[in-house]
């Protein structure tokens, strides 16, 4: 927007990003709100406590009736009644109605200057639009994927009965049994009709929408769970050769690949991403590429379930994917809905069929090849127009599966930077041109660890991505400046920047600033956070 109608206090105020935590939001509510709330809070936990240690496989069991609960239950309650009743210091409570009238204005100006405000879909920020562009925009799209069609009615009560009768059916004919019966069955009482909402992609030209399904308590959502626990596992272990989970595993998969003097100066990086790739799956054919994937990996049975029972599951979760958007009512009909759990899965195991028919059966077996769900990265040491044949016909492979290349010695692949200088690979961190300089702020109602977190956790990236000092210094000030900008104070950033050097390098002597300014102390850090699994890889 360029006019909009918030002050800067509240532009300020969205600017902390949405994982800001506004603090003592229930001192200000009613003491019998808030009564209420210990309530339902205490319940939930007791709940999730019970059924985790009546079922655990880690600790020694606790039987559900164990007095144990009655004590922790008695003592939690204590605790949660001190700390939403306690009253507020003068500033905090300050703070706090400041803070919610705030939240009421920018909430009172949305609703009358008839705007959205929604997360990006990426970057992590708010993003601000006209409603009538989102709804041009989501016609638009409907309109060129042709991916959905309108109803007449309310599919609610037609699909949980649906699906409720498919099951029951599939138990009576003993293909799953009782037990995953009920793990898949629809509850009535606590089942909604999805809705579907659009998140801005600003990093993109004309900032496109991408369609998110809230599907949380869909009919289909406990079969589409059900589903993803059972074959994901099954796709980590088989395709794993094949996937980049993150920076540090693309970084691994060079070091193997420079060792082998396969790294040129006239080598080519590669990326590209699939349009739409959720929205534009072939419903019948992936289910038969799953089918495909089973046997090939000869997994005839998994808990005992036969594969024409899960492609029968799998045919429900797409075929009975209704949703509500803008009070209308529709059925998607191209694709799976992007927010159902299986939906990821089942678009892995297709575009494990595509790159096989596409890519892999072209690409040298030495060359990297990888891919993190539609965006693919890979490295060529042939000739350009021969690299541009192989994509030119992978483009029309399939008309649903449409991709975006980008060819070049210098290529940003998730979120690091990758240079060929002449036969020697230099990295560091990449931010995309639209990326705001946001972390959770520290004005957020956190634990405290959380931030020293945060801090450690971009330390560890911008080492093990930079491949010299100087690039990981220029990225430690990049850092320092977020940190500042989004509240730490300059001493916390200190302290928890020579923490971190501390821990890794014990000969680390500090300075009158935390930084690194010898090399081979640089070096000898990044080798060892390298040889460590990142979590994504663990």
């Amino acid at each position: 927007l360029i006019r909009h109608p918030f002050t800067t206090a509240e532009i300020g105020y969205l600017s902390r990003g949405p994982t800001y935590i506004r603090p003592n939001q229930s001192a200000l509510r009613p003491i019998r709100q808030r009564e209420k709330q210990i309530e339902q809070g205490l319940k939930k936990v007791m709940n999730h406590l019970k059924k985790y240690m009546a079922n655990t496989e880690n600790y020694p069991k606790i039987p559900m009736t164990s007095s144990l609960y009655k004590f922790y239950s008695d003592r939690l309650r204590t605790d949660l009644i001190r700390r939403y009743m306690t009253p507020l210091s003068l500033r905090d409570q300050l703070r706090a109605r400041r803070e919610l009238k705030l939240v009421k204005s920018i909430r009172r100006k949305l609703k009358k200057h008839k705007l959205i405000l929604r997360k990006t879909d990426k970057s992590g920020i708010f993003h601000i639009g006209r409603m009538a562009d989102y709804k041009r925009k989501a016609a638009e799209y409907r309109q060129t994927t042709r991916a959905y069609e309108e109803l007449d009615t309310n599919p609610f009560d037609q699909t949980i009965c649906d699906v409720t009768h498919q099951l029951n059916q599939m138990k009576e004919m003993k293909k799953i049994s009782e037990g995953q019966r009920l793990q898949m069955i629809p509850n009535r009482q606590q089942t909604e009709l999805p809705y579907m909402y659009n998140l801005p992609k600003p990093h993109k030209k004309g900032t496109p929408l991408r369609p998110i399904m809230n599907t949380i308590h869909g009919a289909t959502t406990k079969i589409s769970k059900f589903l993803d626990r059972l074959i994901r596992p099954l796709f980590d272990k088989y395709v794993r050769q094949t996937t980049i989970v993150d920076g540090v595993d693309l970084l691994d998969k060079f070091q193997k690949y420079i060792q082998k003097d396969y790294l040129k100066s006239t080598t080519l990086f590669v990326t590209f991403d699939i349009n739409n790739l959720y929205t534009m799956l072939p419903q019948e054919e992936s289910l038969k590429i799953l089918k495909q994937f089973l046997h090939e990996y000869q997994c005839d049975r998994l808990n005992n379930i036969s594969i024409d029972t899960i492609i029968e599951l799998a045919r429900t979760v797409l075929e009975k994917n209704v949703f509500v958007y803008d009070k209308k009512f529709y059925r998607q009909i191209i694709g799976g809905a992007m927010g159902s759990p299986f939906t990821l899965t089942l678009a892995n195991i297709f575009m494990w069929y595509w790159e096989k028919q596409t890519i892999l059966c072209k690409l040298p077996s030495h060359e990297i090849y990888g891919r993190y769900i539609d965006d693919v990265f890979f490295t060529w040491n042939g000739s350009e127009q021969d690299l541009k044949k192989i994509l030119d016909v992978a483009n029309k492979f399939h008309s649903n599966i449409k991709l975006e290349y980008q060819i070049s010695k210098t290529l940003p692949f998730l979120d690091i930077l990758l240079q060929n200088n002449n036969g020697m690979l230099i990295s560091s961190v990449y931010h995309k041109p639209s990326a705001e300089p946001t972390i959770l702020s520290f004005l957020s109602d956190h634990p405290r660890h959380i931030f020293g977190n945060c801090i450690q956790t971009a330390l560890m990236r911008a080492i093990r991505y930079s491949t010299t000092l100087e690039i990981f210094n220029r990225e430690r000030r990049n850092i320092r400046l977020m940190l500042l900008y989004n509240s730490y104070p300059s001493k916390y950033i200190d302290k928890h920047f020579e923490r971190f050097f501390r821990k890794y390098l014990p000969s680390y002597s500090s300075t009158i600033l935390p930084l690194l300014n010898n090399e081979e102390e640089f070096f000898t850090l990044r080798q060892k956070l390298l040889a460590q699994l990142s979590i994504q890889q663990a």
